[in-house]
């Protein structure tokens, strides 16, 4: 098919926003049969607030270290739509993502005619699971859109269940209180299907702990023990962090402790796969080393760090993972964000590292902060940090870099994917 195809596909799928969002998994289920996306294909089901990304590219790194071609679903993307589905952790090809994109389509236009239109996250939902079907791969990491429950994800027959962590978010969606979070993430468990968790507060974990034992679903805590030794260097690739775990040399490109946690939630994965399919866990756990995840304390440059944390478990990590990796240092840092998210837990964790601000805007279809408003945080909660206002993000990022020392990017994921556009396709600033 020819670019201007692809360009047709893409307004066509952003032309299914107007539908808004549904919870449940009827009209997902009859556009998978419709399209012919396959429901079982060995599905590594992933859901929680936070980390989601981060455990997702650990597993599918290790997989594909282990001789496994994979498949990774994921939203939002950053820069390009294609970027949700991963094939041997490169997005897919634009010819065929068009090649499926005609299949659900047509589907999606039947539906349609019956009065049963079709979402945005629907649409990529079928599209993925048919993409990774015509491409053979092995595993698929399966990550959620939100929730659990009625996500359109949940349509398919797992392999594995996954959940990270559990916190305060998509409350108008999934709750005002951690336990009904909980419940509606803990929507992913499968009768006997291993379910892995994260590190999760007592109220989650009860949640938890009552939908499994009322699944027959085996449940498997977090790897009790802790990492040692642990240091950052730089090789050819950039910086990484390398620890010790029972008895093996583990190496990250994902910076920060957050990180180490999830390597303690996807090993015990890891080992249950490795028994089942009889691959090395060694070859597994060597993988990790190619896991990379944007927008999460990402090292564009050596100048430029990026970060897509948009409530306070994130910023807390963003600002545990900076002070471990870059000891000592002051960032001149860019930040916006919407007016749906609460941003003043980010700018007072972020404030202690920061020389001066530069605060901006973010391209999208939400209200976001202004300038004046997220000064008045700002000063509040760091009263005589320097700042200035510059409202177009690229502009911000100019002035940032003309700034000594490193720049930060923080406050929002599409925050973060506008910069990441804006230094693609190698982030060749310096």
């Amino acid at each position: 098919m020819s670019r201007q195809q692809h360009q047709q596909n893409l307004e066509r799928l952003d032309s299914l926003n107007m539908f808004g969002i549904k919870l449940g998994l009827e009209q997902t289920a009859e556009l998978f049969r419709r399209c012919g996306a396959p429901l079982e294909q060995h599905y590594l089901h992933i859901a929680g607030t936070n980390g989601k990304g981060s455990c997702g590219a650990m597993l599918d790194a290790a997989l594909r270290g282990a001789g496994y071609r994979t498949g990774f679903y994921s939203s939002p993307h950053l820069v390009d739509v294609c970027e949700r589905f991963r094939i041997n952790g490169a997005p897919v090809a634009e010819t065929e993502f068009d090649a499926a994109f005609a299949e659900v389509d047509r589907a999606a236009r039947e539906m349609h005619e019956v009065g049963r239109p079709v979402t945005y996250f629907e649409f990529t939902t079928a599209l993925a699971a048919l993409i990774f079907a015509r491409a053979g791969v092995d595993f698929v990491i399966w990550e959620t859109g939100m929730g659990g429950r009625c996500d359109a994800t949940s349509v398919v027959v797992p392999e594995v269940t996954l959940i990270t962590n559990i916190a305060l978010d998509h409350q108008a969606y999934l709750g005002d209180s951690i336990a009904a979070i909980a419940g509606e993430k803990a929507g992913i468990i499968r009768p006997g299907v291993p379910v892995f968790t994260g590190f999760l507060v007592p109220e989650a974990k009860a949640v938890i702990a009552a939908h499994a034992g009322n699944s027959g679903a085996d449940w498997h805590d977090p790897d009790p023990e802790e990492p040692t030794e642990v240091i950052y260097d730089r090789d050819a690739a950039g910086l990484f962090q390398q620890f010790r775990h029972r008895g093996r040399t583990i190496r990250l490109r994902l910076t920060g402790a957050m990180q180490r946690e999830n390597f303690r939630t996807v090993y015990p994965v890891l080992v249950w796969l490795a028994d089942q399919y009889g691959f090395p866990l060694d070859a597994a756990l060597d993988g990790l080393a190619d896991a990379v995840w944007p927008a999460r304390c990402q090292e564009v440059t050596p100048r430029l760090i990026v970060d897509g944390g948009h409530n306070p478990h994130g910023a807390a990590a963003l600002q545990a993972a900076l002070a471990e990796a870059y000891p000592g240092e002051k960032f001149t840092i860019v930040f916006g964000g919407f007016r749906d998210k609460d941003v003043r837990p980010g700018l007072r964790l972020l404030a202690p590292l920061a020389r001066s601000f530069v605060l901006t805007g973010v391209r999208g279809d939400r209200p976001v902060w202004s300038g004046d408003e997220l000064a008045a945080m700002l000063t509040e909660a760091a009263p005589g940090m320097p700042y200035i206002d510059e409202p177009d993000p690229a502009a911000a990022l100019a002035a940032a870099l003309e700034q000594p020392g490193r720049v930060l990017v923080a406050g929002s994921l599409y925050l973060a994917g506008e910069i990441l556009r804006l230094t693609a396709p190698a982030g060749q600033m310096d």
